[in-house]
C-alpha cells in the first residue's frame, strides 16, 4: 500500500537523517511508494538527486495488502514464509508478487543503479521483504535464506561493492534510532 510515514516513521527518519547526514550521498534511489522518499526527504532537501525505482517497491501482498492481521491472515502468511523457505518461490497470495517477481524487477532497478560508476555513494530506500530479498541477490545467496537477512524500520545494511561482488560491511544497524 501507498501509504505516509506514521508519527513513529518520521521520528525514526528525523533519528536517521541526523545520524547520516555528513554522509557525502551522490545520489538516492528510493521505491515509487511515498513513505520511502518521505523517509530521506531531508536528505533530498540537502540538494542530493534522487531517482524513483518501482523495482525497489515492497513485495505485494496481494488480498491480504493493507488488512488486519487475523488468525486466519496470520496463518497465510506463516504457511507463505515456510513455502519460501522450502523453495517453492512462485508461491504468491492472489493478486500479489512471489520472491521470483520481486527478484527479477530488483534486478532491473540494479542495472540501472550500476548503470552510473560515477556515483559512488548511493542510499537505497526500500522495504523489509524486498530489502531481504535484494540482499540475497547481492551476497549471492538463495532466496531462501532471506531470513538470514533481520530487518526494522530505518535500519541501515552498509554493502560495498569492490568491482566483482558486494560484501556487507555494517549489517541491521540501529544504532542511531537509540538516540
Amino acid at each position: 500500500m501507498d501509504t505516509d510515514l506514521n508519527d513513529e516513521g518520521r521520528r525514526q527518519a528525523g533519528l536517521f537523517f541526523k545520524a547520516y547526514q555528513s554522509v557525502p550521498f551522490d545520489k538516492i534511489y528510493v521505491s515509487a511508494l511515498k513513505r520511502t522518499q518521505q523517509s530521506i526527504q531531508p536528505f533530498i532537501d540537502l540538494g542530493i538527486p534522487f531517482e524513483k525505482l518501482s523495482g525497489l517497491d515492497e513485495l505485494g501482498w496481494g488480498i491480504h495488502e493493507g488488512k488486519p492481521a487475523e488468525p486466519e491472515s496470520k496463518a497465510a502468511f506463516m504457511q507463505i514464509m515456510r513455502d519460501w523457505l522450502d523453495g517453492k518461490l512462485d508461491e504468491k497470495f492472489e493478486g500479489g508478487e512471489s520472491p521470483n517477481e520481486v527478484k527479477a524487477r530488483q534486478l532491473e532497478a540494479l542495472k540501472v543503479i550500476m548503470s552510473h560508476p560515477e556515483e559512488e555513494t548511493v542510499l537505497i530506500c526500500m522495504h523489509g521483504r524486498a530489502l531481504r530479498l535484494l540482499l540475497c541477490i547481492l551476497t549471492n545467496k538463495p532466496l531462501t535464506e532471506m531470513e538470514t537477512f533481520p530487518h526494522q524500520n530505518l535500519v541501515l545494511y552498509k554493502v560495498i561493492y569492490d568491482g566483482n561482488k558486494y560484501e556487507i560491511v555494517d549489517f541491521n544497524n540501529a544504532e542511531h534510532l537509540k538516540a
